[in-house]
């Protein structure tokens, strides 16, 4: 009896493992979502494919990341009042997607090295985007409403 249960326990902690290598294998990946109210969020990543996701819910959101290395990859969506971001990757192939929805909105972006792509999609009121790129074959895309 308790030989079987040992082996059950096992075998279910090694099913967990095995499955969880894989996302470990590509890089380190941060999810964070925040609903309710002052919310903010401060990340730094350094590496290959490392992955960055950030949704805030609420009255006074705040997103600060970094990202440094190469095939690195930023989202941030805002849903609320006072949205602001300031993000900065440095590295070739960095990819990064800004959604902000609410009243006073402002994104900053730096990418530095090549093959980055930028986009900022705002809704909402007092819209603000400036975006920084050095390097070639960068690409940026602001939609503002």
């Amino acid at each position: 009896m308790f030989f079987a249960k040992t082996f059950k326990t096992a075998s279910i902690a090694l099913m967990i493992t095995a499955t969880a290598l894989p996302a470990l294998a590509n890089g380190h990946q941060i999810w964070v979502e925040q609903w309710g109210v002052n919310n903010q969020v401060g990340g730094g990543q350094t590496g290959h494919g490392q992955r960055l996701r950030v949704v805030q819910s609420g009255h006074s959101n705040l997103s600060i990341n970094t990202q440094d290395g190469h095939h690195n990859s930023t989202s941030v969506g805002q849903a609320g009042s006072n949205n602001v971001v300031d993000t900065h990757q440095c590295g070739g192939h960095n990819v990064l997607g800004v959604g902000q929805i609410g009243s006073n909105n402002q994104a900053a972006v730096t990418q530095c090295g090549h093959r980055n792509v930028t986009a900022v999609v705002q809704v909402g009121h007092n819209n603000s985007a400036g975006v920084v790129q050095v390097g070639v074959n960068n690409s940026v895309a602001i939609v503002q409403d």
